[in-house]
């Protein structure tokens, strides 16, 4: 809701002519909060009920947090980025610890994301990871009640709440790769509405969008949902950019970590090689490993 906010009053500001209206909605992915997410169904679950509206005009736009949109979304819809990417990185958050390397073997650290697990994992073997749901206030409050000795959060979204004190470190790209497409806002509308996609073009940032189509290109190759540990993300610098993207197992045991770089211009042509070098340097393996274990 506060993402959607901060569009309408973007909107306003350049289009103060227009009427802007607020839908609130709940999704399934909000509504189903004691299992992961991998295990009910990925990333659309945050999408659906929103394309639904949109199909049947009840609303015009949908703002969504571009890492939790599928890498493919329906054919009768477009997809926008939206204004400079915020910050892109993962959030250690903690009442007890400075930092992820200060934490004491068997620390219990919350998250649901297999893309944290496995870095974590990876990184620190002696914590005890547990799932943790919900928005970003319950979260905290279970932190608070002792729940949690860490949590970890994307750090974009705790700024743009305003909660930005209660990070205590931005982990690194080395020690954590980020959700592909994460601190990015993305509206989603019909695809037949030329009138929205000229007034959305308006509020495009270009190095956002290039980061945006070189790392969804990564995640269309490998497969990228909340049921495959995957993260990726792009530094653009001028008319070029360079990207890291990994892919792994959720315990920690496997991960390949690949990188390259290129123009904007073949941003989506960089993200699939990327992809490919993923799957050929034992992405592939990785992948029926875990379509075997949800077999």
């Amino acid at each position: 809701m506060r993402q959607t906010e901060m569009v309408a009053a973007a909107i306003r500001a350049r289009h103060p002519e227009l009427k802007i209206a607020i839908v609130g909605m709940t999704t399934r992915g909000d509504r189903i909060l004691d299992r992961p997410l991998a295990q009910v169904g990925g990333k659309g679950l945050f999408v659906k009920e929103l394309e639904v509206a949109l199909a049947e005009e009840r609303a015009d736009i949908a703002v969504h947090s571009l890492k939790d949109v599928p890498m493919e979304i329906g054919g009768g819809f477009a997809l926008a980025t939206f204004g400079v990417r915020e910050e892109p990185f993962d959030a250690f958050v903690s009442n007890r610890f400075a930092s992820l390397d200060a934490m004491r073997t068997g620390a219990v650290v919350g998250t649901s994301s297999l893309r944290r697990e496995c870095q974590l994992r990876r990184l620190a073997p002696g914590l005890e990871l547990k799932a943790l749901r919900g928005n970003v206030n319950t979260r905290l409050a279970k932190l608070d009640a002792g729940d949690f000795d860490a949590i970890i959060l994307a750090a974009a979204g705790l700024r743009r709440l305003g909660l930005a004190a209660r990070i205590r470190q931005v982990i690194p790209a080395a020690q954590s790769l980020p959700a592909i497409g994460q601190g990015i806002l993305a509206i989603e509308y019909l695809a037949g509405r030329s009138d929205l996609a000229q007034l959305l073009a308006g509020f495009e940032d270009r190095a956002t969008a290039c980061a945006a189509r070189a790392e969804r290109a990564v995640g269309r190759v490998v497969e990228g949902s909340c049921e495959v540990p995957v993260g990726a993300y792009a530094t653009v610098r001028g008319e070029t950019f360079e990207i890291e993207a990994f892919v792994g197992m959720p315990d920690g045991s496997r991960l390949v970590r690949k990188s390259a770089s290129g123009a904007c211009a073949e941003a989506e042509r960089v993200g699939d090689a990327l992809g490919e070098q993923l799957l050929a340097a034992g992405g592939r393996d990785i992948l029926r490993a875990l379509q075997a274990s949800h077999a």
